[in-house]
C-alpha cells in the first residue's frame, strides 16, 4: 500500500486478503505479509530502495520467506508509480488495483473469492483481433501476433478450446459478447488500437486505452472517432457477468497512462505531458469491478505499444514471449507467474541495450538506428503489467498448480 492509504480500502479488500493468507500460511507464516504504516511504500522510493529497506536481496532469486513472489500494489501510479511496478516485475510477480471508489475493491474481493471458492463456467481462449485497410499496424498484429497465437495453440492441441474472431467480424457488436455477455471465454486476448486523447480532452480519463473495433473504416476516416467505432468502460452493461475471466489488451494504453511520452527521442528536450498525471485505464479497472462479477485480471501495456513486441523487422515474427505467456495460463498457472517470460524480454532487451551504449563503435546512421531500436523495444517489453491480484488463474480445464 502507499503510505497514506485510505483504511477503508485495505478494510474493503479484507475477504481477498484474508483468503490469500490463508493459502499462504498453509504453506508458511512468512509468506504473506502486508506493507502498511511504516512498511508501507514511500513517496519517490524506487524498487531498490524499498527492498534494502526491508532487508531483501536487491537483485537475484526470489525469497518467498523475505518477501513474498505474488505482490499485490494497491493504489494509484500517482503515488506508487509504474516504473516501481515494472522494476519489482523483474523479479516478482507484481499486480496493481486501483479504482476511484472504495466499494470497487470490495466488488473485486467479492469476484475472486467466489471464483476461487465456486465454480465457474468459463472455458478456452478467443483470439480477437482488428485488420484494417490500409492500416499497417493492425495488418501486422493481425497476421502475426493473432496468427501466430493461433498456429502456436493449435498446434499444442491444449484441453482448452479456440475460437478465432474473423478481422472482418471482430467489431464492437462481438466484442460485447466477449466481454460480459454470453460468449465470454475464460481468456480473451485483443490485438488492435487503443484510443488516445490529449491531456486537455475531457473524454481522456474514461476512454484513453478503449479497444478500436473494425467498425472503424480506417485510415481513410478523416474525422474524429466516435465512441461508435470503440469499446470503453461505460459500454460495459449493468447486467455484464465478467467472473472468471482473464483478459489480454495488446493495445497503446489499454493498461494506463504515464504522465510523460516514455518514447519521446532523447536529448530533444523534455517529454511531452501525457496527461496530468498518471491513470490506470478505466476500462480496464471497470472490467476488474463490475458490481455483478468482475474479471480475475486484466493483462495490458502502459503507454503506446509496438510491433516490435511480436516482430523483429527483417528477422520476422517473434512471438514466442506471447505464446508461451498465454500457455503457461491455459494451464492453470497464475497470471503473474505466466508474465515471467515478459519480465525476462524485458531484463535481456535492457542488457543488450546497455552492452550497445558501452561499445566503441564507430557514430553513424546504422548505429543510431541499433540503439534507437533497442531502446524502443526495450521500453516497450517493460511497459506489461497485470491488473489484478497476480495470484489469480484462468478458469480453463487444465488445472496446474504452481
Amino acid at each position: 500500500f502507499p503510505h497514506d492509504i485510505d483504511p477503508a480500502i485495505r478494510e474493503a479488500l479484507a475477504p481477498l486478503l484474508a483468503h490469500r493468507q490463508a493459502q499462504a500460511s498453509a504453506v508458511s507464516d512468512r509468506r504473506y505479509r502486508e506493507f502498511l504504516g511504516p512498511d508501507a511504500h514511500r513517496p519517490g522510493e524506487r524498487k531498490q530502495a524499498f527492498l534494502a529497506r526491508h532487508g531483501v536481496a536487491r537483485s537475484g532469486p526470489v525469497d518467498p520467506d523475505r518477501l513474498p513472489y505474488y505482490l499485490l500494489i494497491v493504489g494509484d501510479p500517482a503515488r506508487v508509480p509504474f516504473e516501481f511496478q515494472a522494476q519489482l516485475d523483474v523479479q516478482y510477480a507484481v499486480g496493481r488495483l486501483h479504482f476511484d471508489r472504495v466499494e470497487d475493491y470490495a466488488h473485486y474481493a467479492r469476484s475472486v473469492v467466489h471464483a476461487e471458492t465456486t465454480h465457474i463456467s468459463r472455458s478456452g481462449l478467443t483470439l480477437f483481433g482488428t485488420r484494417h485497410p490500409g492500416d499497417r499496424a493492425s495488418e501486422l498484429s493481425s497476421e502475426h501476433l493473432i496468427g501466430g497465437l493461433h498456429a502456436a495453440i493449435a498446434r499444442t492441441r491444449a484441453r482448452c478450446p479456440l475460437a478465432l474472431v474473423p478481422a472482418a467480424e471482430a467489431n464492437k457488436a462481438r466484442l460485447a459478447r466477449l466481454l460480459g455477455g454470453p460468449d465470454t471465454p475464460a481468456l480473451l486476448f485483443t490485438a488492435g488500437h487503443g484510443v488516445g486523447f490529449p491531456a486537455d480532452d475531457p473524454r481522456q480519463r474514461d476512454h484513453q486505452g478503449a479497444l478500436l473495433c473494425q467498425d472503424w473504416p480506417g485510415p481513410a476516416w478523416s474525422r474524429p472517432i466516435p465512441q461508435d467505432f470503440y469499446f470503453a468502460g461505460d459500454d460495459l452493461p449493468h447486467d455484464a457477468d465478467l467472473r472468471g475471466l482473464v483478459a489480454f489488451f495488446f493495445a497503446c494504453f489499454g493498461g494506463g497512462t504515464p504522465q510523460r511520452d516514455g518514447f519521446h527521442p532523447r536529448g530533444q528536450g523534455p517529454p511531452p505531458l501525457l496527461a496530468a498525471e498518471p491513470f490506470v485505464a478505466r476500462l480496464a479497472s471497470q472490467l476488474l469491478a463490475h458490481p455483478r462479477g468482475g474479471a480475475l485480471a486484466v493483462v495490458a501495456h502502459v503507454d503506446r505499444s509496438w510491433a516490435s513486441a511480436f516482430h523483429g523487422g527483417r528477422s520476422g515474427p517473434e512471438v514466442e514471449v506471447f505464446t508461451s505467456a498465454i500457455k503457461r495460463m491455459i494451464d492453470g498457472h497464475p497470471v503473474g507467474y505466466a508474465m515471467e517470460y515478459f519480465g525476462s524480454r524485458h531484463a535481456e532487451l535492457s542488457a543488450d541495450l546497455a552492452l550497445a551504449l558501452g561499445e566503441d563503435s564507430e557514430p553513424g546512421l546504422a548505429r543510431d538506428r541499433e540503439l534507437a531500436d533497442l531502446w524502443t523495444t526495450s521500453s516497450d517489453a517493460r511497459n506489461y503489467l497485470v491488473l489484478g491480484d497476480p495470484a489469480v488463474r484462468a478458469s480453463t480445464n487444465n488445472a496446474a498448480r504452481a
